[in-house]
């Protein structure tokens, strides 16, 4: 059997002896076998049910469903599993030296890449727990837990933007200000995390057009780089002039930098715990698109939201008084993952609407 030949009604011919004599068998045996084959086989071929036309999934009551996947999450384990290496020995060496030489700046730089290493984990636990498979109790698997570890890694950013902020705008009002034999130390060890932060934040660098996890964690990585590009700066002004205050100064300013690049992911993380329209998807360009397909004469319960930081699904009834088939239904699926990149569409098909449409503004 293969491919165009099923063995449903299998018909080789088998000669099997006889149990009482092991001659060969006779001509007339062997015609009425071949006559029994050819019979089985008009029986199997006349049992195959032939369509004469093309049929959809049409149910008795009137609407179609269709329900289309494209699901294909890159993998950064690798990339995290790097990147969590590389800042903890950068954390390590900025920590020390910035004890040593009592440089604010360094001390402020190391908590926040400490922070970052603790973002990392939770980036890279969210982006696991969403290859979780689903269960007959969470449906949706674990996908959401990307929201969360963004969120989560916003909320520790924002935090410790506070702490260095107060502890910059204390240091200014002191008298106290890093001695100018520092400055060698301090931009030695900055240039050390120019170096890993890059490494690091080029890592994320492919995946955060699609996924606000790895969004979070390329940003995160590229503001530092900029941020120990900073540091040396005013490692070497204050060797330089003996700017005492420029220390605090550059930490106040490495706050600012993580608060511009941290309030975008606080933002787009709450608005997708929320179940808020991803905002790389235009709701009304959807609709337009669903509304445009030939047959279709109205669009209702249009409901756009992510699952998880790189999917997108979407809900929507479509009133056709003709119906689809499953060509229409394919195509619009394609059509919504060609412009939209929406990953996960269902589709109810009604000739008539039956049922009073969500409270939405259309």
């Amino acid at each position: 059997a293969d491919a165009r030949h099923s063995p449903r009604y299998g018909c080789a011919l088998r000669l099997a002896p006889h149990p009482a004599a092991r001659r060969a068998p006779s001509r007339g045996l062997i015609q009425r076998r071949l006559k029994l084959c050819a019979t089985l086989a008009r029986m199997s071929g006349a049992h195959s049910h032939p369509h004469p036309e093309p049929h959809s999934h049409s149910h008795h009551h009137g609407h179609d469903h269709g329900h289309g996947h494209a699901h294909a999450p890159a993998n950064f384990d690798r990339a995290f599993a790097i990147g969590i290496g590389l800042n903890i020995a950068f954390v390590v060496i900025e920590a020390f030296y910035g004890w040593k030489v009592d440089s604010l700046a360094l001390l402020a730089d190391a908590g926040h890449n400490l922070s970052d290493v603790a973002g990392l984990v939770l980036a890279w636990g969210g982006a696991l727990a969403g290859k979780l498979r689903p269960d007959a109790r969470h449906t949706w698997g674990w996908k959401r837990a990307s929201v969360l570890a963004a969120f989560a890694n916003a909320l520790l950013l924002l935090v410790a933007i506070g702490g260095l902020a107060w502890e910059a705008v204390h240091r200014l009002l002191s008298a106290d200000g890093v001695a100018q034999a520092q400055g060698v130390t301090i931009m030695a060890v900055a240039g050390v995390g120019i170096v890993i932060n890059t490494a690091t934040a080029l890592l994320f660098m492919r995946g955060g057009e699609s996924d606000l996890n790895i969004r979070g964690a390329f940003l995160h990585m590229a503001a530092d780089a900029l941020v120990s590009l900073g540091v040396v700066v005013a490692g070497a002004l204050t060797l330089w002039m003996g700017w005492l205050w420029l220390d605090p100064v550059v930490s106040l300013l490495i706050a600012a930098v993580i608060l511009v690049g941290t309030w975008g992911l606080f933002r787009q993380s709450l608005h997708l715990l929320f179940d808020g329209v991803p905002d790389r998807v235009n709701p009304q360009a959807v609709r337009a698109l669903l509304a445009g397909l030939p047959g279709v004469a109205e669009v209702r319960d249009l409901h756009i939201w992510a699952p998880g930081t790189s999917q997108v699904a979407l809900t929507a009834h479509l009133v056709m008084p003709a119906g689809s088939d499953d060509a229409f239904l394919q195509h619009a699926i394609d059509e919504l993952h060609a412009h939209f990149e929406i990953t996960h569409v269902t589709l109810q098909v009604m000739r008539t609407p039956f049922a009073p449409a969500c409270d939405v503004a259309h």
